[in-house]
């Protein structure tokens, strides 16, 4: 046992150093800190970057969800097909709307959306498919827009984790975010692969979603803060709809330009760290290790394995923590939290659900993956030593931990 809570290796850990520190430092300078022509120019590039017409950035991932589901039309009573294995903002984003969550469950080996559960779960309610690349992991986009098409949905992909990651489609391999469906979304929380504190981005290729998002982000207002500023008249906005205070700083986005540059060398390094994962797991027993279909380029946002039932996850990760590795539970399913048994959701076979009833067993992968699954290290900066640390501390444990123990 640690004599102390010291953790040793984290779960994770950005990249940042003095470039981003002076990026803020002559961003502070020019005296202009909130939205203006660092953010243009952090859309700009980011679009570049996933091979999208527009960029529009946000104060998080959560309210970038917030505001595709509004601008495609999302109104109180409309359902949106989704996964309750994801993070909570999933869901709640879909409640903000006064819509309904429609759960379905996931495939076991990418922990992402099952495309076979799709199509039975639509009904005359459904307004759009909200799918979910999950810890980087690019979910099958084409069974997923091949559905929603025929029945004429909007997709919307939940990319909070995703930069970077990549998807052979159309004979080509193309970026998350192009976006493949109508909109999709990212994070720039400190786990996520680049970071500006905290942080979100829309990408799409309409025109008039890009429009919309510009409004709603600013509580409605007519004209941008830049245009305003430049102008050689006097401009009065106005406030036709109503709209959120849901911008980021020039603070965050001149973080994230200097972030922007460092991806190529942050996505090679988590490559290389899964693929040795892959190499020194793939022999012990009682671990179900994730699996990268060949149209899929992971960047490895998360490493996730799963443990045999015959384990109890919470001994393994208390002995991973008292050996100063931190570790985190597979990713929560939004149907189990208390809060979820108070608000109205549904599920694939399209029974209601209310506080007084019970967690869903159609659910099941979800929720096996949920209460088997752990999140190991996995940080650019990570050595061989750190890897080799978790693996064999991870080893030691299930030995200690196994059935008979």
């Amino acid at each position: 046992m640690m004599s102390e809570l010291s953790i040793t290796i984290p779960i994770a850990r950005p990249v940042l150093d003095e470039s981003e520190a002076e990026a803020v430092k002559q961003t502070i300078l020019t005296g202009w800190v909130t939205q203006g022509p660092q953010v243009q120019l952090f859309e700009k590039e980011f679009a570049e970057y996933v091979g999208s017409k527009y960029a529009c950035a946000v104060s998080s991932c959560t309210t970038a969800l917030h505001l595709a589901l509004l601008t495609i039309g999302v109104k109180p009573g409309d359902e949106v097909i989704t996964v309750s294995h994801s993070f909570i903002a999933t869901a709640n984003s879909i409640r903000y709307c006064g819509a309904i969550p429609l759960f379905i469950d996931i495939e076991p080996h990418t922990y992402n959306m099952d495309p076979l559960l799709l199509e039975k779960a639509i009904t005359k309610n459904t307004r759009a498919i909200l799918c979910v690349h999950q810890m980087g992991m690019p979910c099958n986009l084409q069974k997923i827009l091949d559905i929603a098409h025929s029945y004429n949905l909007p997709v919307i992909e939940d990319a909070a984790c995703a930069i970077g990651s990549e998807i052979f489609l159309n004979n080509q391999w193309d970026k998350i975010g192009k976006p493949h469906g109508d909109i999709a979304c990212f994070s720039f929380h400190p786990r996520k692969v680049i970071t500006t504190g905290d942080g979100g981005m829309l990408t799409t290729s309409n025109e008039k979603f890009d429009r919309q998002f510009r409004l709603l982000r600013q509580h409605g207002m007519s004209i941008s803060d830049s245009i305003r500023h430049q102008s050689k008249k006097i401009i009065f906005e106005e406030y036709p709809i109503l709209g959120y205070n849901y911008r980021m700083t020039d603070i965050q986005a001149s973080i994230g330009r200097i972030q922007l540059e460092r991806l190529p060398n942050i996505l090679n390094s988590r490559r290389n760290i899964a693929k040795r994962y892959h190499t020194i797991l793939k022999d012990i027993k009682g671990l179900i290790l994730p699996k990268e279909h060949e149209w899929a380029r992971s960047n490895w946002q998360s490493y996730c394995v799963v443990l045999s039932p015959k384990y109890d996850q919470l001994s393994i990760m208390q002995y991973l923590l008292d050996h100063g590795i931190s570790t985190r539970r597979g990713v929560m399913c939004a149907h189990l939290e208390p809060a979820y048994q108070k608000v109205i959701w549904k599920e694939s076979k399209n029974e209601m659900t209310g506080s007084n009833d019970k967690f869903c067993n159609h659910l099941s992968v979800s929720e096996n993956i949920q209460n088997n699954s752990v999140i190991l290290p996995l940080y650019p900066q990570m050595t061989i030593n750190e890897q080799d640390k978790v693996v064999s501390i991870l080893n030691q444990s299930l030995n200690l931990n196994g059935p008979n123990q």
